[in-house]
């Protein structure tokens, strides 16, 4: 059986700024670095046989910050990068509301509308994600695998996972910055064990 742990890299500065990131890159703010932290140490007893993530910066420094001075393999594979959102990518929400209102809250609201000629579909995604999800259960048959990514990237895992209609996409939970899935998969099944988790951001806010 392989089980996958799935998180999204930590909070960044453009995510305080509400910019949407896409394939440009901004550093982890110190919560988003303390947060990978308070997640490496929540799986410190957790082994794993690889560390996968999206090559953009801010995925390989909460991968690596996960990691710590463990020996654990960390793969880069641009299979795992976020939507690309063109000329959106920079911006910030209000920026992009002026540049395509319409194109915009079709991106939130209405998802299986959403075209941007510029850049990726939500098609573009799926079919990325589901090959990129077949080549880990080809490599790894059992243990356990940590998968360091993005947002709409893990949206997309539960849709392909779950059988969602795009439409729904967007549907709880949300995946906020180092919240933790974990996936069984088994002869085919897919097993939902935790969803969007943020206990171990939760137990220090309460120390």
């Amino acid at each position: 059986m392989l089980t996958l742990y799935i998180t999204r890299h930590g909070e960044t500065e453009w995510n305080v700024e509400k910019r949407m990131q896409g394939r440009l890159d901004s550093n982890l703010t110190d919560k988003g670095k303390l947060h990978a932290q308070l997640l490496g140490k929540r799986l410190e007893n957790t082994e794993f046989a690889a560390i996968i993530t999206s090559p953009s910066g801010r995925t390989v420094q909460t991968a690596e910050l996960i990691k710590g001075d463990r020996p654990i393999p960390i793969v880069k594979d641009t299979r795992l990068m976020e939507i690309h959102f063109g000329s959106w990518e920079g911006k910030t929400h209000d920026e992009i509301k002026e540049m395509d209102a319409h194109q915009f809250d079709c991106f939130w609201n209405n998802p299986h509308l959403y075209q941007n000629s510029e850049g990726e579909s939500f098609q573009d995604i799926q079919d990325r994600v589901i090959a990129v999800l077949k080549d880990i259960e080809k490599t790894y048959s059992s243990g356990n695998v940590l998968i360091v990514t993005h947002a709409v990237v893990i949206k997309t895992m539960y849709m392909v996972m779950k059988q969602l209609p795009l439409e729904e996409f967007w549907a709880p939970p949300f995946i906020h910055g180092t919240s933790l899935t974990i996936v069984e998969l088994n002869d085919g099944k897919k097993r939902f064990l935790l969803e969007g988790d943020l206990a171990h951001v939760q137990q220090e806010a309460h120390l």
